[in-house]
């Protein structure tokens, strides 16, 4: 699991029929105190994130799968949750 800000969304005219009413975004990955690092992943959402929004992203083929309910879909990462804040080491890293 990686932390990562979502900087876009992908809109497609046709994909896979296991995509539709999914909505599709750029994330990109993140250090902890929320500076991004160019590595992006496109990723499902199922959190309802938008642009601008840390989120967490599962990016392990079976995992994605999993936290996406279903076992078959041809999916490498999903968004399972956005983020608040990130504490570490008794200190706030960064806010939101």
């Amino acid at each position: 699991m990686v932390l990562a800000k979502v900087v876009g969304v992908v809109n497609a005219t046709h994909k896979n029929p296991q995509f539709e009413g999914c909505k599709l975004l750029i994330c990109d990955v993140c250090t902890p105190d929320g500076a991004t690092t160019g590595s992006e992943v496109v990723a499902i959402d199922t959190v309802g994130a938008g642009v601008h929004d840390y989120v967490l992203v599962v990016s392990e083929g079976n995992s994605s799968r999993q936290a996406l309910g279903n076992p078959n879909a041809p999916v490498d990462s999903t968004i399972v949750g956005i983020v608040d804040r990130v504490d570490a080491d008794g200190k706030c890293l960064k806010v939101l």
